[in-house]
């Protein structure tokens, strides 16, 4: 459970402006930030299946909110995603390496003449 404090420093850190506490980011680091406690919980009481449940509940919101944010504000998605350390899909990874060797190769050309 997240107590006041840390809940307050992380949607302050990932709000979009004064006073937001409700956008996809606030709610997607709160919940990365509950699962990564509820991780912790289980790996010491792994028998807890309560808690893996709950886990389960938080890793499926998590991932619905998401998809939402890369729908509406794919830009805003990376940049959390990249904040929060999250995986991302292998297509998604894939097609970032793909952009990312035709930047290298157009660099290369330039460089080159």
């Amino acid at each position: 459970m997240l107590t006041k404090r840390k809940k307050q420093n992380v949607i302050k850190k990932y709000q979009t402006h004064e006073g937001d506490t409700g956008s996809s980011q606030v709610q997607i680091a709160i919940l990365t930030t509950e699962i990564d406690e509820l991780v912790g919980h289980l790996k010491k009481h792994h028998k807890d299946h309560s808690s893996r449940r709950g886990l389960l509940r938080k890793v499926g919101e998590r991932r619905r909110l998401l998809r939402y944010l890369k729908k509406e504000d794919n830009k805003a998605y990376e940049a959390l995603v990249l904040d929060l350390k999250l995986k991302q899909a292998k297509k998604l990874t894939k097609a970032s390496k793909k952009e990312e060797t035709v930047e290298i190769a157009d660099e290369s050309e330039i460089s080159a003449t």
